[in-house]
């Protein structure tokens, strides 16, 4: 899938939210009770779940994997899978946390690199620089640089 925004949607079919393929262990609290299910598929606004027993369309439930608990709606059921339709979109770094990727916070447009420490002191005070870094744990370069 490489680097896929999930906030952009897909423009063919009735699907508006990309889906992203997994295969990790759910739970859907139902009216009947808890069902351990396997996740197929995720996306923002629903998912794709395998249970052995599947509750009927339009029976409400809450779906449960990890931190994440959605208020869903069941879209259809069929053959041991249901389709669910969150009641609202899961945050896109929510949903990645779910599928193993990060998103990377933004580039800061200011470079930070090594200061020169020592540059512009003499001999004595660079010396005295060197001591001083090592009772607070810096490392300081021999020479200046």
């Amino acid at each position: 899938m490489g680097d896929v925004s999930f906030l952009q949607a897909g423009t063919s079919g009735k699907r508006t939210a990309k889906r992203a393929r997994v295969l990790l262990s759910a739970k859907l609290k139902t009216p009947a009770g808890t069902l351990t299910a396997r996740l197929r598929d995720l996306s923002r606004k629903g998912a794709l779940l395998e249970c052995a027993t599947t509750p009927p369309s339009g029976t409400e439930v809450v779906f449960e994997r990890g931190a994440t608990k959605v208020p869903a709606n069941v879209a259809w059921s069929a053959h041991g899978r249901l389709g669910l339709e969150f009641h609202y979109m899961i945050d896109e770094n929510e949903l990645l946390v779910h599928i193993g990727r990060r998103t990377e916070p933004p580039a800061s447009p200011y470079r930070f690199g090594r200061a020169a420490l020592t540059l512009g002191m003499n001999a004595k005070e660079r010396k005295a620089a060197q001591a001083w870094s090592v009772t607070v744990g810096l490392t300081l370069p021999e020479r200046g640089d």
